[in-house]
């Protein structure tokens, strides 16, 4: 691809390595911006230079935030003793667009995944298992995706915390066998919240 202008490819380059943006998509959002205003580029890099600047992660759930606590921690109204372990925001954002769940979140950061390099010390386990140490939950639910890895968390996590008086449960299986959380519709993501089930029959069946 040629480039009549350093600027623009260098624009080009810098947006080709945003995920699912191949360099013809780039190219387009490049010189649709081109024919914006320029104030509103100028809004488009303000709000992404605030954004990775101001951002947080939430001290108790790891949740994106834009305080030390996230809105659904600081949250009085939330059931605290229940928590929903997923694997990232997307996660979060899709339970809740569901309405169906009213309790807090933990977010960690990933699956494990041996062939990834991805084990229990590079996500915020340590910091759940922790919160059920307390003595102040009552439930887990596990509900990431049912891949190989998601199953493997689970189990990893299930068995940390195992000898602690806490009820452990995960998402009914309406959502299939290896898809991803965020992709599902909101009445089965939120059905399978409310129909979920002791984490142990999730694995004795299998």
């Amino acid at each position: 691809m040629e480039f009549s202008s350093k600027l623009l490819e260098k624009a080009v380059q810098e947006m080709a390595q945003l995920p699912g943006i191949g360099k013809r998509t780039a190219l387009r959002l490049v010189l649709h911006l081109l024919k914006q205003p320029k104030e509103q580029t100028a809004f488009l890099s303000q709000a992404l230079t605030e954004m990775r600047e101001d951002v947080k992660s939430c001290q108790n759930c790891h949740n994106i935030s834009d305080a030390e606590v996230c809105e659904i921690c600081s949250n009085a109204k939330r059931d605290h003793e229940i928590i929903c372990v997923v694997e990232d925001i997307r996660d979060v954002m899709a339970i809740e667009n569901t309405r169906q769940f009213r309790g807090i979140y933990h977010v960690l950061g990933g699956k494990i995944s041996p062939i990834d390099g991805i084990g229990p010390s590079q996500l915020t386990i340590g910091s759940l298992v922790e919160k059920v140490k307390s003595g102040k939950i009552n439930e887990l639910i596990f509900a990431l995706s049912s891949t190989m890895e998601g199953d493997t968390t689970n189990f990893y996590i299930y068995r940390q915390i195992k000898d602690y008086p806490v009820i452990t449960s995960t998402i009914a299986r309406g959502i299939a066998v290896g898809d991803e959380l965020e992709y599902a519709d909101e009445v089965t993501l939120g059905r399978s919240i409310l129909q979920r089930i002791p984490f142990e029959n999730s694995f004795k069946n299998n």
